[in-house]
């Protein structure tokens, strides 16, 4: 049975949320995780329309530092007080 977009972008977001400040991942990472973790249940357009909606939903942001790489969003120093 194939994986919803919603159940995809959850998984993702767990990825990136456990791998933040240890390991900066791409979207071609989340993409090859997903395919692991569900096998034929996923495809890359699945993947690619997860990605989109954590970052629309301000869930996940995009970073470049030679290369993209999703990452949770950054609080400024001030924004912790």
């Amino acid at each position: 049975m194939a994986k919803t977009v919603e159940e995809i972008a959850d998984a993702m977001f767990t990825m990136v949320k456990d791998a933040q400040g240890v390991k900066k991942l791409k979207p071609t990472d989340l993409t090859k995780a997903m395919t692991e973790l569900f096998g034929d249940d996923v495809d890359k357009k699945t993947c690619k329309e997860a990605i989109k909606t954590l970052v629309n939903s301000g869930k996940c942001v995009y970073t470049y530092f030679g290369g993209s790489f999703l990452e949770l969003p950054h609080r400024e120093g001030a924004a912790n007080d």
